[in-house]
């Protein structure tokens, strides 16, 4: 299923959703940029590495040089595809969260649910030496709100049904329902090997939504269509 839009107008132009997407493409084109071996340590450097963060922990760093990479990270992706599909996903939901939190409230949600989702990640792999990037976990904190503001708004999702493309208008809760069950039960399959990964940060993902949904909780009352 590929969402295309959602039928739910907002009132105000989501100016910080706008600059967060054109930051995270000027970032990434930056870092394609660079000779290959310089764009492995610039994403070593400004990824969030679990075991690192750790080690500097118990290794008495200053809270900024441990807690850097997990805002960093959120703004670098690993392909085109990885990018795009992320920006999007932002640029649908986003634009409403934004209007109903305001500007200002909007960022720091963003920026806090970016946090929670590295931290659920980090609890579930504190001692893994591989790099995480990209900003989906920040993102799933903003369809948790979503999910929770706007629980019958209409998603219209290109769905292929053998072969053809069907558009079909499904509500929010069903849609983003479907999708965070997809990454709880991914998330439980990590836990018997890595093997079942598949290279995704399903925790980030669960932690980011979870957290969405709790502010959404007590910041606003759903608006139901």
């Amino acid at each position: 299923m590929i969402p295309l839009r959602d039928a739910n107008p907002s009132r105000r132009k989501p100016i910080v959703t706008v600059i967060i997407i054109i930051l995270n493409l000027f970032i990434f084109l930056f870092q394609t940029s660079l000779p290959p071996d310089i764009a492995r340590q610039f994403i070593k450097t400004f990824g969030f590495i679990p075991y690192r963060f750790t080690y500097d922990l118990f290794k008495g760093y200053s809270i900024k040089v441990w807690l850097t990479p997990i805002f960093t990270s959120m703004f670098l992706h690993g392909s085109w595809m990885h990018l795009i599909s992320n920006m999007w996903a932002l640029w649908l939901f986003g634009d409403n969260v934004e209007d109903r939190l305001g500007h200002f409230k909007f960022l720091v949600f963003y920026l806090l649910s970016g946090f929670a989702a590295a931290m659920t990640h980090y609890i579930f792999n504190f001692n893994s030496p591989v790099v995480t990037i990209g900003a989906s976990g920040a993102i799933s904190g903003v369809m948790g709100a979503y999910f929770i503001m706007f629980p019958f708004a209409r998603i219209i999702t290109l769905v292929p049904v053998f072969g053809l493309p069907l558009f079909v208008r499904i509500p929010s809760i069903i849609y983003i329902g479907f999708w965070f069950l997809s990454q709880v039960s991914n998330g439980i399959l990590t836990l018997f090997g890595p093997i079942f990964g598949f290279g995704i940060a399903w925790w980030a993902h669960i932690g980011g939504f979870l957290f969405g949904v709790f502010v959404a909780n007590k910041v606003k009352k759903p608006i139901f269509y």
